[in-house]
Protein backbone atom coordinates (compact mmCIF):
# COMPACT_ATOMS: atom_id res chain seq x y z
CA UNK A 1 0.00 0.00 0.00
CA UNK A 2 1.13 3.56 -0.59
CA UNK A 3 1.70 6.13 2.15
CA UNK A 4 -1.71 7.74 1.66
CA UNK A 5 -3.45 4.43 2.28
CA UNK A 6 -1.38 3.77 5.41
CA UNK A 7 -2.21 7.26 6.61
CA UNK A 8 -5.92 6.71 6.03
CA UNK A 9 -5.96 3.32 7.73
CA UNK A 10 -3.99 4.42 10.80
CA UNK A 11 -5.18 8.01 11.15
CA UNK A 12 -1.54 9.16 11.18
CA UNK A 13 -0.56 12.04 8.91
CA UNK A 14 1.80 11.21 6.03
CA UNK A 15 4.34 13.67 7.41
CA UNK A 16 4.53 11.67 10.65
CA UNK A 17 4.90 8.41 8.73
CA UNK A 18 7.88 9.90 6.91
CA UNK A 19 9.28 11.05 10.26
CA UNK A 20 8.89 7.53 11.69
CA UNK A 21 10.82 6.22 8.70
CA UNK A 22 13.56 8.79 9.25
CA UNK A 23 13.75 7.72 12.92
CA UNK A 24 14.15 4.06 11.90
CA UNK A 25 10.72 3.00 13.14
CA UNK A 26 9.25 2.09 9.73
CA UNK A 27 11.03 0.45 6.81
CA UNK A 28 8.91 0.73 3.66
CA UNK A 29 10.14 -0.74 0.43
CA UNK A 30 10.92 1.77 -2.30
CA UNK A 31 9.79 1.43 -5.90
CA UNK A 32 12.18 2.59 -8.64
CA UNK A 33 9.96 5.68 -8.87
CA UNK A 34 10.73 6.45 -5.21
CA UNK A 35 7.23 5.67 -3.96
CA UNK A 36 7.07 4.03 -0.55
CA UNK A 37 5.30 0.68 -0.39
CA UNK A 38 4.06 -0.49 2.99
CA UNK A 39 3.00 -3.95 4.13
CA UNK A 40 -0.19 -4.82 6.03
CA UNK A 41 1.99 -5.42 9.09
CA UNK A 42 3.03 -1.75 9.00
CA UNK A 43 -0.46 -0.82 10.20
CA UNK A 44 0.21 -2.69 13.45
CA UNK A 45 3.68 -1.14 13.67
CA UNK A 46 2.27 2.39 13.37
CA UNK A 47 -0.35 1.62 16.03
CA UNK A 48 2.36 0.33 18.37
CA UNK A 49 4.45 3.45 17.74
CA UNK A 50 1.48 5.70 18.55
CA UNK A 51 0.71 3.81 21.77
CA UNK A 52 4.34 3.95 22.89
CA UNK A 53 4.50 7.68 22.15
CA UNK A 54 1.32 8.13 24.19
CA UNK A 55 3.01 6.25 27.03
CA UNK A 56 5.68 8.96 27.12
CA UNK A 57 8.50 7.20 25.27
CA UNK A 58 10.64 9.09 22.79
CA UNK A 59 11.38 7.76 19.32
CA UNK A 60 14.92 6.70 20.26
CA UNK A 61 13.58 4.45 23.02
CA UNK A 62 10.76 3.24 20.79
CA UNK A 63 13.29 2.19 18.15
CA UNK A 64 14.97 0.01 20.80
CA UNK A 65 11.84 -1.64 22.22
CA UNK A 66 9.56 -1.76 19.16
CA UNK A 67 10.83 -5.12 17.86
CA UNK A 68 9.90 -6.67 21.21
CA UNK A 69 6.43 -5.15 21.66
CA UNK A 70 3.25 -6.70 20.29
CA UNK A 71 -0.42 -5.84 20.59
CA UNK A 72 -2.47 -8.65 22.09
CA UNK A 73 -6.13 -8.21 23.02
CA UNK A 74 -5.70 -4.45 22.64
CA UNK A 75 -2.75 -4.26 25.05
CA UNK A 76 0.93 -3.66 24.43
CA UNK A 77 2.83 -6.78 25.49
CA UNK A 78 6.63 -7.07 25.75
CA UNK A 79 7.85 -10.35 24.27
CA UNK A 80 11.56 -10.01 25.10
CA UNK A 81 12.69 -10.19 28.76
CA UNK A 82 15.08 -7.23 28.52
CA UNK A 83 12.29 -5.01 27.20
CA UNK A 84 10.50 -5.11 30.53
CA UNK A 85 13.63 -3.72 32.23
CA UNK A 86 13.84 -0.94 29.61
CA UNK A 87 10.19 -0.08 30.21
CA UNK A 88 10.69 -0.03 33.98
CA UNK A 89 13.54 2.47 33.54
CA UNK A 90 11.28 4.64 31.37
CA UNK A 91 8.50 4.43 33.98
CA UNK A 92 10.99 5.53 36.67
CA UNK A 93 12.03 8.47 34.48
CA UNK A 94 8.38 9.50 34.09
CA UNK A 95 7.74 9.11 37.83
CA UNK A 96 10.68 11.43 38.57
CA UNK A 97 9.39 14.00 36.07
CA UNK A 98 5.90 13.84 37.61
CA UNK A 99 7.35 14.39 41.08
CA UNK A 100 9.27 17.45 39.85
CA UNK A 101 6.12 18.85 38.21
CA UNK A 102 4.11 18.32 41.41
CA UNK A 103 6.77 20.16 43.41
CA UNK A 104 6.63 23.03 40.90
CA UNK A 105 2.84 23.14 41.11
CA UNK A 106 2.96 23.11 44.93
CA UNK A 107 5.38 26.05 44.86
CA UNK A 108 3.08 28.00 42.54
CA UNK A 109 0.11 27.18 44.76
CA UNK A 110 2.00 28.59 47.74
CA UNK A 111 2.85 31.79 45.87
CA UNK A 112 -0.73 32.21 44.68
CA UNK A 113 -2.12 31.55 48.16
CA UNK A 114 -0.29 34.55 49.65
CA UNK A 115 -0.95 36.90 46.74
CA UNK A 116 -3.37 39.78 47.38
CA UNK A 117 -6.76 39.37 45.68
CA UNK A 118 -6.16 42.40 43.49
CA UNK A 119 -3.01 44.28 42.72
CA UNK A 120 -4.58 47.63 41.81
Amino acid sequence: MLIGELSRRTGVHERLLRYYEKQGLLWPERAPSGYRHYQESDIDTVLRIRRLLSAGLNTETIAQVLPCIRIKAGNLVPVCPETTDDLRRQRDRLTHAIEELRASRDLLDAVIAVAPLTLS
